[in-house]
C-alpha cells in the first residue's frame, strides 16, 4: 500500500514541475522583467524545496505510523495464525490418534483372524492330506476283486442292519442255499414274495476304463461293451444261483456298492435294466436298497399288526365273558351286602330297647316297661329276609 502512496506522489510532483515548465515557456519573459522571473523562480525553487521536505517528513511519518500499524496488525495475525494452527494441529493430533487406534485395532483384530484361518487351513490342509491318503489306500484297496467283494458286503451289512435292526426274524447273512450256493444276505418278506436273495457286485475296473476321458474313443468303447458284458454276467449268475423254485422268491438283489455305477446304468445303459427286469434280477444302490428295504418292514410290521389284531378280538370276547360273570356276582354280593345291612339296623334298634329295659328294671320302674316291646325283641331271621 505505501508504494502506491508514493508513486501516487511522484507522479503528482511530475505534473506539477511538467505544468511550471510549460507555464515559463508560455510566459517568456522579457528583457526588462529577467531579474523579476529569476527571483520568481528562486521563490519557487525554495518553496518546492520546502514542500518536498515537508511532503517527506510527511512521507516518512506516514510511513513509519504504517509500518506500526502493519507490524502491529501483522504480529495479531500471526497470534492468530498461530493459535489456529495450533488448534488445528491439536485438532489433527486427537483424530489421527483415533484413527491409529482404531487402525491399529483393526489391524491387530485382522491379524488375529488371519492367523485364525490360517490356523485353519493348516488343519483343513493335514484333513485333506490324510484323505488324499485314505483316498489313495481306498484305491489300493478297490484295485483288487476280492477286496471290492468284501466292500461291497461291508457296506450291505451296515445297510440291513440301520434298517432291519439285528433281528434273525427279518434278514440273515452268509446264507447258505440248497444248491450249495452262499448268498451275501437272505431277507425274509412275507408271502407271496418269500426269501429275497441279495448279493453284492462291483464291476468297477471296465467302468473306470468307460469314463476315463484320457483313453480314445476306441479303448472307451470297447470298455463300455466289456462293461456291459461284465454286469450281464453278474445277473446270470445271480439268477442262476439265488432264484431256486420252491425256496426261495421268484426274484433276487443285485447290490451295487457304488452309486455312480448305478447312476451310469440307470442313465445310459436301459438295455441293462430290461435285461435285469427280464431276468427278475433287481439292480439296488446303497439309496434304493433303504427305500426297498424301509418298505419291506413296513409291509411286516402291517401283517404282524393284523395277526395280532385277530388275537386281540379273541381275548376281548373271552375278556366280555368275564365281565359278565363278574356283574352277576356282583349283584349278588350287593343283595347279600344290603340284607346284611338291614339286620344290622334291626339289632341296633333291638339291643337299645333291651338296654332301656334293663335300666328300667335296675330302677324299679316296673310300671314302665311296656310289655308289648319286649316281642319286638326277636330279630327276622336270613332266610325271611331272603
Amino acid at each position: 500500500m505505501i508504494e502506491y502512496i508514493l508513486g501516487g506522489l511522484i507522479i503528482v510532483l511530475i505534473m506539477m514541475v511538467v505544468y511550471l515548465i510549460v507555464l515559463m515557456k508560455k510566459n517568456e519573459p522579457t528583457p526588462p522583467d529577467l531579474t523579476e522571473f529569476k527571483d520568481a523562480q528562486s521563490d519557487l525553487k525554495v518553496y518546492l524545496q520546502k514542500e518536498y521536505s515537508e511532503f517527506r517528513f510527511q512521507l516518512q511519518q506516514m510511513i513509519n505510523d504504517t509500518g506500526k500499524t502493519s507490524q502491529k496488525d501483522l504480529n495479531e495475525f500471526k497470534d492468530l495464525i498461530l493459535r489456529q494452527i495450533e488448534t488445528k494441529f491439536k485438532d489433527i493430533n486427537e483424530k489421527v490418534d483415533v484413527r491409529l487406534g482404531e487402525g491399529f485395532e483393526k489391524t491387530n483384530k485382522t491379524f488375529t483372524d488371519v492367523v485364525e484361518r490360517l490356523t485353519k487351513i493348516d488343519e483343513a490342509q493335514k484333513k485333506i492330506e490324510n484323505l488324499s491318503t485314505e483316498v489313495i489306500s481306498l484305491n489300493d484297496l478297490l484295485k483288487g476283486q476280492k477286496t471290492r467283494g468284501i466292500f461291497g458286503e461291508v457296506q450291505l451289512y451296515q445297510l440291513l442292519s440301520a434298517v432291519l435292526g439285528d433281528s434273525t426274524q427279518l434278514y440273515e447273512k452268509q446264507k447258505t442255499l440248497s444248491n450249495g450256493s452262499i448268498a451275501d444276505a437272505i431277507v425274509y418278506a412275507p408271502d407271496p414274495i418269500g426269501m429275497i436273495a441279495i448279493d453284492s457286485k462291483f464291476p468297477l475296473e471296465n467302468y473306470r476304463r468307460m469314463v476315463d476321458r484320457d483313453l480314445g474313443d476306441a479303448d472307451r468303447l470297447q470298455a463300455t461293451k466289456d462293461f456291459k458284458k461284465d454286469v450281464k454276467k453278474h445277473i446270470d449268475d445271480i439268477k442262476n444261483k439265488y432264484i431256486i423254485f420252491n425256496e426261495t422268491g421268484d426274484q433276487a438283489f443285485m447290490f451295487v456298492p457304488a452309486e455312480a455305477i448305478f447312476a451310469e446304468i440307470s442313465a445310459y445303459h436301459e438295455e441293462l435294466i430290461e435285461y435285469a427286469a427280464k431276468n427278475k434280477v433287481w439292480l439296488v444302490s446303497p439309496t434304493t436298497l433303504i427305500s426297498t428295504l424301509s418298505m419291506i418292514q413296513m409291509v411286516v410290521r402291517n401283517l404282524e399288526r393284523d395277526a395280532q389284531a385277530k388275537v386281540i378280538v379273541e381275548e376281548l370276547k373271552k375278556l366280555g365273558e368275564e365281565f359278565k360273570r363278574y356283574v352277576d356276582r356282583w349283584d349278588k354280593l350287593k343283595r347279600s351286602i344290603e340284607s346284611v345291612a338291614k339286620n344290622a339296623d334291626n339289632v341296633h334298634t333291638t339291643s337299645a330297647k333291651i338296654s332301656k329295659k334293663f335300666q328300667h328294671i335296675s330302677e324299679a320302674k316296673f310300671s314302665e316297661i311296656d310289655t308289648e316291646d319286649v316281642e319286638e325283641i326277636e330279630m327276622d331271621s336270613p332266610d325271611e329276609e331272603s
